[in-house]
C-alpha cells in the first residue's frame, strides 16, 4: 500500500495520532499508530490505535464501549502525524477518556497548577468493570 509508504514513521514503527470530535471540534485524545493499526483504521473506519504499554493492537472500545467511527484521516504537512476525524458511539458518545470525561485534555494549567477543568461524565470503575 503505497500510501503507508508516505507516513514517516519513528524508531519505534509508529506514528503519533490526534483524534478529533468531527461535530465540535474538539481534541479528544493522542495515541499512536503502527502501520498496522492505520491499515484497519482506513479499512473498517473505526479506530485501531497501537499500545504501547500493552505492546498490542488496541481498537478503540474493546473494553469501554466507547468506539470511534472515523470519518477522515488526514496527515500534516511532515508526513509524521496523523489526524483522525471522529465521532463517538457507544454506552455513553459523549466520553472518550478512560477517566470517564468527554476529553483526555481535561487539564489547564492555571498559574503553576494543573488544573481539571472538565467534568467526570460517568466513573471509570462502571465503565471498565
Amino acid at each position: 500500500m503505497q500510501w503507508l509508504e508516505q507516513v514517516k514513521w519513528d524508531a519505534s514503527g509508529l506514528v503519533p495520532v490526534v483524534a478529533q470530535e468531527r461535530s465540535s471540534g474538539d481534541v479528544l485524545m493522542f495515541a499512536w499508530m503502527d502501520r498496522e493499526a492505520l491499515r484497519l483504521t482506513a479499512e473498517t473506519r473505526r479506530a485501531t490505535y497501537y499500545s504501547r504499554s500493552r505492546q498490542r493492537l488496541w481498537p478503540k472500545g474493546e473494553s469501554s464501549g466507547h468506539v470511534q467511527e472515523v470519518h477522515e484521516i488526514r496527515l500534516d504537512c511532515d508526513n509524521d502525524v496523523v489526524l483522525l476525524k471522529v465521532t463517538q458511539h457507544g454506552h455513553d458518545p459523549s466520553i472518550a477518556c478512560h477517566t470517564g470525561r468527554h476529553s483526555c485534555f481535561f487539564q489547564r494549567l492555571e498559574g503553576a497548577q494543573w488544573q481539571p477543568v472538565e467534568p467526570v461524565l460517568k466513573d471509570p470503575a462502571a465503565i471498565y468493570s
